[in-house]
């Protein structure tokens, strides 16, 4: 995309609000990502640690996840194989398309994170919507984490006490309310107390091998299936034609990685926008791949009675699948953390900012209030994850929100970009991609607005 000769509206920085509190530069940053200097020299200069290659892996990693686990339950949603893998490829193609758009827009305004990109560009009203809608949706997220904890803790502990699956648990300590908690008190909460998680970017590592394994279990068990399983029935066309838009929440929350993109830009030796496409597309189609793989394999051994965590349709006995539990339940151990700081982050920023306070004077009370917010989030995340069983309902709402990071604020940044440039003419080509935006902002609505009635009317009061 061509630049104008224009200059992005900056004007948050004349908000009322401390411009520099919260130090919001830091925010959502990868901690597998090095960073350099914010500065126009910076860019094209080498000074990048990231080559393209290592960007495509760090790209992957941001969009790979346990949200995989519920791609099989999201093609049943949507009739069968050829209605998801369909609805995957049409998305995809406008997934690309904001990646792209948000490195752009991240080169034309030299800001480093997603939400700095959005207040440079969009101005201070979408710039706090943004802001406002990362904390809502790593607050899900983290709920979405302890729910996957429980369902893989009940199987495994099931295998442990050799108990039968349908009885439920007759012992306390066994209980889905007891092992989510201590789990949680034990392992996640004094994880998510430190100020900086740098030390997290190794257990990463284990939790990208952990997702592939569970790709590839239920692919393996597609291929040579257990003798005792029994056939069903594969649907193959939705019920109703508005029944494919209930996969779209899946689909968003499991190729998000729009908010973690803006920093992996920035860190390459060479962040242009070319290479960016490429490194983008080819992560989103490794990402397809691996998606598509697990769901079509999972849907079509389980058929319409898949659960909405496939490994729960598994039997407890099962060695390969029990190692697949254990992986996840590790990569969600070191997944909550970081979601946390991300939202605990964009919070802090927030309040300083209201306050007027900048990050040098508040110092002494920073660690207070950082305890403060801590345990608040985690007790809310578990309170609620205790209550609400079932992982496809927390999707069905945050899948929305990242429909927005997808599609609403790219397509906002892209339009406004485009009409901050200085121009005596506009050529077809500005007013297709002020087209394109306008139409990313539409299709990101739509999705949000149905996708959230669909989870409020729906799979909430059911």
């Amino acid at each position: 995309m061509a630049q104008g000769t224009g200059s992005i509206n900056s004007d948050y920085k004349d908000w009322e609000w401390s411009a520099d509190a919260g130090e919001r530069a830091r925010l959502l940053q990868s901690p597998s990502v090095e960073t350099v200097p914010k500065s126009g020299e910076s860019q094209g200069n080498g000074l990048g640690a990231t080559s393209a290659l290592g960007a495509v892996f760090i790209v992957v990693n941001a969009a790979l996840g346990a949200g995989l686990l519920n791609f099989p339950a999201a093609f049943s949603m949507a009739g069968g194989v050829a209605a998801g893998i369909a609805l995957q490829m049409c998305m995809l193609i406008f997934i690309i398309g904001g990646l792209v758009i948000l490195a752009y827009c991240s080169q034309a305004s030299n800001e480093r994170t997603y939400q700095e990109v959005v207040w440079a560009v969009c101005g201070k009203v979408p710039g706090v919507l943004c802001e406002v809608a990362i904390a809502v949706y790593t607050f899900g997220t983290c709920i979405a984490f302890l729910i996957i904890i429980g369902d893989q803790e009940d199987k495994i502990i099931a295998a442990l006490v050799m108990e039968p699956e349908e009885a439920g648990s007759s012992r306390w300590y066994t209980d889905r309310k007891f092992t989510i908690s201590i789990t949680a008190f034990l392992l996640i909460l004094p994880l998510s107390i430190p100020k900086e998680i740098g030390f997290q970017k190794y257990a990463s590592s284990l939790s990208v091998i952990g997702t592939w394994y569970v790709t590839a279990v239920i692919i393996i068990k597609y291929i040579w299936p257990d003798k005792e399983l029994v056939p069903v029935e594969i649907p193959t066309s939705p019920s109703t034609w508005t029944a494919v838009f209930n996969a779209m929440p899946t689909i968003c929350f499991g190729f998000q990685c729009h908010v973690s993109s803006v920093p992996v830009f920035n860190s390459m030796k060479q962040p242009e926008v070319k290479t960016w496409g490429a490194v983008v597309t080819a992560a989103m189609v490794i990402a397809l791949f691996v998606y598509t793989g697990t769901g079509v394999c999972g849907f079509l051994t389980f058929g319409a009675g898949v659960e909405q965590d496939v490994l729960l349709s598994y039997p407890s006995n099962d060695i390969p699948v029990a190692l697949a539990r254990a992986f996840i339940i590790l990569c969600v151990l070191t997944s909550y953390p970081i979601l946390h700081f991300c939202g605990r982050a964009v919070l802090e920023g927030l309040w300083l900012r209201y306050t007027g306070v900048t990050v040098e004077e508040d110092v002494v009370r920073e660690r207070r209030r950082r305890l403060l917010q801590t345990i608040s989030w985690f007790l809310l995340t578990l309170l609620l994850a205790l209550f609400i069983p079932d992982i496809g309902k927390v999707i069905s709402v945050i899948g929305g929100l990242a429909a927005c990071f997808i599609f609403v604020f790219p397509g906002l940044c892209l339009i406004q970009a485009k009409l901050s440039e200085i121009q005596e003419t506009r050529a077809i080509s500005w007013w297709a991609q002020v087209s394109y935006g306008v139409f990313m902002v539409t299709l990101g609505a739509f999705i949000f607005g149905q996708t959230t009635a669909n989870a409020i009317f729906v799979d909430l009061t059911a």
